[in-house]
């Protein structure tokens, strides 16, 4: 099992696809990483070698280049407490649990919302 930036690598996928599971890696990251490590993208992960494995783990996460995994998601939360804490526009939305994006929420927004809540007003007693 191919283990980079502390994530398990699916084997039977292309290496491309593969590296898209590390948080904060994308297609064309990936694809950048391959193309530098001098990988062909197409190569399955269990085809590769270990040596393979080891140049692809050192241009993650020892070059610098990329920002993946804990450090990116502690980045990401302190940008939303900042935005919270200063208390603009997106942090109150952030706040409610609403979309931050400029999207409609009267009929939408059930993801970012939550379930649809239905209050139960003039329920009719159990007969004595």
């Amino acid at each position: 099992m191919a283990r980079i930036a502390g994530v398990d690598l699916p084997r039977n996928k292309r290496t491309l696809i593969a590296l898209t599971y590390i948080h904060g890696i994308g297609r064309t990251s990936a694809k950048n990483v391959c193309k530098k490590v001098g990988i062909a993208d197409h190569r399955r992960i269990q085809d590769l070698s270990e040596e393979e494995l080891n140049k692809i783990r050192e241009e993650v996460e020892k070059s610098g280049n990329y920002q993946v995994e804990g450090d990116l998601r502690r980045v990401e939360g302190l940008n939303v407490k900042r935005l919270i804490e200063i208390n603009c526009y997106r942090g109150q939305r952030h706040r409610r649990g609403l979309p931050t994006r400029g999207q409609r929420t009267k009929t939408n927004a059930r993801t970012r919302r939550g379930r649809k809540r239905v209050t139960v007003a003039g329920k009719k007693q159990a007969g004595k």
